[in-house]
């Protein structure tokens, strides 16, 4: 999976409540051109939170792409991530696309890429972009050793992934289900 730098998103389910946070940073190249950019969205009836990685065309592209299959699968956030996958690997356009998305609602949690990939994790924790191990990691740690709910661990651990990565900042965004 690719690397993509100045973005960070983390989606993090613990004690049945989910949080999916990102980074407000938008560089091109090493300058920043703006701190405080939406990468996170609810989608369809806002039952569907969306995070976003890589080139912010592309990656607007595919929210449109995906609201369209979540309408067009009533909401099914898993038959919806596959066709997506399926689209993104299989289209010429969409190959060249270069993003990541994490897409999360009630009762399922995806990243999906380029690549055709559809990944649920195996401990409810999600980190993509430039930041999104460290977060991940942060993220980790704190539900296996705290009594924090998702949204305090996201928060908390988007705010050590932008301690660490040059391309993570402090103005982050988070929506909760």
């Amino acid at each position: 999976m690719a690397d993509f730098h100045g973005t960070t998103i983390l989606a993090v389910r613990h004690k049945g409540a989910c949080a999916v946070a990102g980074d407000g940073q938008v560089t091109l190249g090493d300058t920043v051109v703006k701190h405080s950019a939406k990468k996170v969205r609810r989608l369809y009836k806002d039952r569907v939170v969306v995070g976003f990685a890589g080139a912010t065309a592309d990656a607007l592209n595919l929210f449109d792409r995906f609201e369209a299959k979540l309408e067009q699968y009533n909401g099914n956030l898993t038959r919806a991530a596959v066709e997506l996958g399926k689209d993104w690997r299989t289209d010429r356009y969409l190959r060249k696309l270069e993003a990541m998305m994490i897409a999360v609602d009630q009762e399922s949690m995806y990243l999906i890429s380029g690549t055709g990939d559809v990944i649920e994790p195996d401990e409810g924790v999600i980190g993509i972009g430039s930041g999104g191990a460290y977060a991940k990691a942060a993220a980790l740690a704190l539900v296996r050793s705290t009594d924090m709910g998702a949204p305090e661990i996201v928060r908390t651990a988007m705010a050590i992934a932008a301690d660490i990565c040059i391309y993570t900042n402090h103005s982050v965004t988070i929506q909760e289900l």
